[in-house]
């Protein structure tokens, strides 16, 4: 089985964040790049899957990023993936969430899979809608914020969360699986895996074709300063909370 995880190089959470105002995208240049957290979920589910299954499984990153960012890729292969692939195209600077995934999607489908593995989200973005794009442009079977993973090689089980509890779901490969953070604890790369990391095979691919961004940044402005907070002194519990009631129902929020 052939087990691709999906990783995005992302500016460093520590780092300091700025939009450039003409191109009204974030500025990536002289910032320090990291593996987006929430793949280092996907990609520890993935290595899990592997070693379960024990039957010549493999599993290969794939990026879309600038070539650059082949360093960060290794810190996958360091983890324990077989290989990699990046998807590198000029062409494909400043996509959208719709124009990344027919993007990604394209080079998918050149290089193979049986199961996707993505994170939820990004640090960067935060819109979390790419793994549902995706799945839709591949044509396979979709399951997003899944909690418990299960995969016997021929289908996939899992748990995903929700607002009140949980759904128990189960798909035929191929599929495409977004996991959240509770799914498990990534490893930390060995001295051997970084180490070896460095013979691996990073595959460099170019847009197969590329789909316009359906959105666009028209304008950005700074959000107002926050106000301070009312403070209401009363006599009881029954006062506060009328207080509260009557301030909710000038705002028509009851």
């Amino acid at each position: 089985m052939k087990i691709v995880v999906t990783v995005k190089l992302v500016p460093d959470t520590n780092a300091d964040k700025r939009i450039d105002p003409a191109t009204k995208r974030l500025v990536r240049t002289g910032v320090d790049t990291v593996l987006n957290p929430f793949d280092e979920y996907a990609l520890e589910a993935a290595l899990q899957i592997r070693d379960a299954l024990a039957d010549g499984s493999t599993v290969t990153v794939f990026s879309m990023a600038p070539e650059s960012g082949k360093e960060v890729v290794r810190k996958a292969l360091a983890m324990g993936a077989d290989d990699a692939a990046m998807l590198s195209d000029p062409a494909l600077e400043g996509s959208d969430s719709a124009a990344t995934a027919f993007a990604m999607s394209r080079a998918l489908q050149s290089i193979g899979f049986d199961l996707i593995l993505m994170g939820t989200q990004s640090t960067d973005a935060i819109t979390g809608a790419v793994p549902g794009m995706l799945a839709e442009y591949l044509g396979v079977p979709g399951v997003t914020y899944a909690r418990k993973l299960e995969c016997d090689g021929s289908s996939v089980s899992a748990e995903r969360e929700t607002e009140t509890g949980y759904q128990r779901v189960h798909a035929s490969l191929p599929a495409l699986v977004s996991v959240t953070k509770s799914i498990n604890q990534p490893r930390y790369p060995s001295l051997k895996g970084i180490m070896g990391a460095k013979k691996k095979e990073i595959r460099m691919l170019t847009a197969a074709g590329a789909e316009q961004s359906k959105t666009e940044v028209v304008g950005m402005q700074a959000p107002p300063a926050r106000a301070k907070g009312r403070v209401v002194t009363v006599a009881d519990g029954a006062e506060g909370a009328r207080v509260i009631v009557d301030f909710l129902r000038e705002r028509k929020l009851v």
